[in-house]
């Protein structure tokens, strides 16, 4: 193998983040990610070589998501939990292209030109699909979401964030006794939580707690996504590195309500959603 098997097992937890925002589900996302690794192991050459291993691996993941049916994934996935079941019902009436593009844009940073090379299209097929995915976001529902953040001036930044979205902020927890109480009333759907909470507190502990009462998909933000995407259960579908910005976040909460929204959403008429803007092209 050109690759070693360390070099390789260093940039799983990344292909793990994407392919679990994409999907909405860990159960299915790592399923996709798993079959990839299994293709290596039984034909090295069948990762090619630019000198880029990451991009390499995300396009032999695309390569697995266009060849293998949902049906297939879902069959030799282990038995999901209810909320990785209903995401992914959800998940599969996506427009997939556009959703690929927005993730690897705003999520991976990749340029038009990676993205390209990524999903076996044209630079100018990628932007068409990355403006699509923008306006897909303008026509997204406004839903109640939830923050769990000690940090105030982060927890700033991300409720104006969600607000210049158009959808609301039901609460903001600093505490992980006081986040559980809030959701519980609040009923959120979507949250967004940091890892390390006042008082020795964990988001982590506290999400926990949260979802054994209500269903909802979580956005965890971490300096250290390696220690989320394991491969072990139960882990987060959605998981942002610090320090983030402003269009990664966009796109993850983007995400989360389409792959949380219920199976005919009512849509309200958004006029001043954010435009995302790409890497490439500035603020």
């Amino acid at each position: 193998m050109s690759q070693s098997r360390h070099e390789i097992a260093a940039r799983v937890p990344y292909l793990r983040r994407y392919a679990r925002a994409l999907t909405g589900s860990q159960t299915t996302g790592d399923q996709y990610v798993r079959i990839c690794l299994e293709m290596i192991v039984e034909d090295p050459e069948i990762l090619h070589s630019t000198g880029d291993m990451m991009r390499d691996m995300f396009r032999l993941f695309h390569k697995v998501w266009a060849e293998t049916s949902p049906t297939h994934i879902m069959t030799h996935a282990s038995v999901p939990r209810r909320q990785d079941a209903g995401t992914f019902e959800a998940y599969r009436g996506l427009p997939a292209v556009e959703r690929q593009v927005l993730l690897l844009a705003a999520l991976e940073r990749y340029s038009f030109g990676d993205i390209a090379f990524i999903l076996s299209i044209t630079e100018d097929e990628a932007r068409s699909y990355f403006n699509q995915a923008q306006l897909d976001i303008r026509d997204e529902p406004s839903v109640p979401i939830f923050i769990i953040e000690d940090e105030k001036v982060i927890a700033y930044d991300l409720r104006a964030i969600v607000e210049d979205m158009g959808h609301t902020v039901c609460g903001v927890a600093e505490r992980e006794d006081e986040a559980v109480e809030l959701a519980a009333r609040a009923k959120p759907r979507v949250i967004l939580a940091d890892i390390q909470l006042k008082d020795g507190g964990s988001g982590i502990a506290a999400v926990r707690k949260i979802l054994e009462k209500i269903e909802a998909p979580v956005i965890f933000i971490t300096a250290y996504p390696e220690f989320l995407l394991t491969g072990n259960a139960p882990e987060p579908a959605f998981v942002i590195t610090k320090p983030f910005n402003r269009e990664t976040i966009i796109a993850a909460v983007s995400q989360a309500v389409y792959v949380s929204k219920p199976r005919q959403p009512e849509k309200d008429e958004q006029d001043d959603v954010p435009q995302l803007v790409h890497p490439e092209s500035g603020r």
